[in-house]
């Protein structure tokens, strides 16, 4: 058994939209021929993704807005949100095995299969209970999560995000849970899309004070990430989570032609070592990585193999 499992393959890869999309249907390529140049192929188990079941995307999501995606979906056309997300024909389809990925790799982890795992098309952060968003048609960290807690009983999830956009949709579908712990760096709301995540938002009623978010200014380097990502750091070890998921999103890496930030591959490296070293410290090894954003192929491909091979710490 490898410490590191990566779940990857044709399907996994059909998530993505055509027509000059940012999100095109290229991303999974990016970081998959980067994995096998460096051998991790060899390192890393690699099995494939399934479809999540309606039952588990209702975990999170409406069943109002489930069926409204799968009416989309089989239409093939028009938009799920105001119009960053176009529908297309099994669109349904491709975004459920996007969670089923990150369910079969969290399953994997919490019945000792794998130690860490990462998923590369998947982070689908900006989706809401009651819709998409940003890209996002749904949200499998927000599905995750509440299948950790009521598959396996956790009380204490860490949800950390180093993408270059604030993860609303899995803070505001937490703001008020305090069983959740949310650790976010992303440029600053007033620069860019979504426009949230200022550093009062740190949670309401009885969550207060479980969420931390960091803006960053545009042009922030590695130099500004090191100070933000010692208080995430210290935010995490002082709720002593049972279970980290990491959005690790390689928008924030220079370069990237949607967002302003400068950090480099190894900013996300370092991201996903010291959590290893921080799960293996309260004696679980629990990491679960998921890719998130990214729009620059090169960034995808050295952002995303530096986070797995954080993984073996």
């Amino acid at each position: 058994m490898s410490e590191v499992l990566v779940i990857a393959g044709e399907r996994l890869a059909r998530y993505g939209f055509g027509n000059g999309h940012s999100w095109s249907l290229d991303r999974h390529a990016a970081f998959y021929r980067e994995f096998e140049a460096r051998g991790l192929e060899k390192r890393c188990n690699v099995e494939d993704t399934r479809m999540a079941t309606l039952e588990e995307l209702e975990l999170f999501h409406s069943r109002q807005y489930v069926d409204f995606l799968r009416g989309r979906s089989q239409a093939g056309f028009g938009f799920l949100d105001g119009g960053d997300t176009p529908a297309f024909p099994g669109v349904f389809e491709a975004a459920s095995d996007v969670v089923g990925g990150t369910l079969e790799a969290a399953a994997a982890i919490m019945t000792g299969r794998t130690r860490r795992a990462f998923v590369p098309i998947a982070g689908l952060h900006h989706a809401g209970r009651e819709g998409a968003a940003g890209f996002c048609a749904l949200n499998d960290c927000g599905v995750a999560i509440e299948w950790l807690r009521q598959t396996h009983g956790l009380s204490r999830i860490a949800y950390i995000d180093i993408d270059a956009h604030h993860g609303d949709g899995v803070f505001y579908g937490f703001e008020g849970d305090p069983q959740v712990i949310f650790a976010d760096i992303h440029e600053d709301g007033r620069f860019l899309y979504p426009g949230t995540g200022s550093a009062d938002e740190c949670g309401t009623g009885e969550a207060a004070g479980t969420k931390l978010n960091l803006p960053l200014s545009p042009g922030s380097d590695d130099a500004a990430f090191a100070p933000a990502w010692a208080q995430v750091l210290l935010h995490l070890e002082s709720f002593e989570p049972e279970f980290l998921l990491l959005q690790c999103g390689a928008d924030s890496i220079a370069g990237d032609p949607l967002t302003h930030l400068a950090l480099s591959s190894e900013a996300h490296g370092r991201a996903a070592r010291d959590l290893t070293q921080l799960a293996e410290r309260l004696g679980h090894g629990r990491v679960l990585a998921t890719g998130g954003g990214g729009y620059n192929r090169q960034n995808i491909a050295a952002g995303w193999n530096a986070v797995v091979e954080g993984l073996f710490g």
